[in-house]
């Protein structure tokens, strides 16, 4: 089920660059192998919206560069509740399972690797976290940022499939 996703202007937010991963990468042509570089990059301003991108280029700087730019382009707003998020969620993005759960104010993040990053740069600050299956960062990442993705907010939820009485209805509340 696709959802219509509205953009996020970038330029409106503070984001935050960082560097994952980078990947050298070789192919192998007649006379030798050619060098190129991917490399993934975590956006986010630390209060709701992150992205992820990656960049493939000849030299490292400009992989970076084009990584930071197809995360700014791909940002996503991250449901929060408080300091965690609202609900349990468990994901699959190729062969990359995540899990998060929220947790109690003062446990921080519990996770590793690029999962951290992503929620460190969506602004979580207290989540317990299992990634299970592939431990490719690239598909964790990209996991982590459909798990965000996926969260929804409770009352909005129970707001939607509540039917709403005639008299609250009339009355205005």
């Amino acid at each position: 089920m696709k959802q219509l996703i509205s953009k996020i202007d970038p330029t409106e937010l503070a984001l935050n660059d960082k560097l994952i991963d980078v990947n050298r990468v070789a192919k192998v042509v007649s006379g030798g192998k050619r060098l190129s570089f991917s490399a993934l990059v975590v956006t986010g301003d630390g209060n709701g919206h992150v992205g992820v991108g990656v960049g493939k280029a000849g030299e490292v700087p400009a992989a970076i560069n084009k990584a930071g730019a197809i995360a700014k382009k791909n940002l996503i707003k991250v449901t929060l509740a408080g300091t965690t998020i609202p609900h349990e969620i468990r994901v699959k993005f190729g062969a990359a399972k995540v899990l998060l759960k929220p947790a109690s104010r003062g446990t921080s993040i519990i996770a590793g690797g690029s999962v951290r990053a992503v929620l460190e740069a969506a602004g979580v600050q207290d989540i317990l976290t299992k990634s299970l299956g592939s431990a490719n960062k690239m598909n964790v990442a990209k996991a982590t940022i459909l798990a965000l993705s996926q969260l929804r907010d409770p009352k909005e939820e129970l707001a939607k499939r509540k039917p709403v009485k005639v008299e609250e209805a009339e009355s205005g509340g």
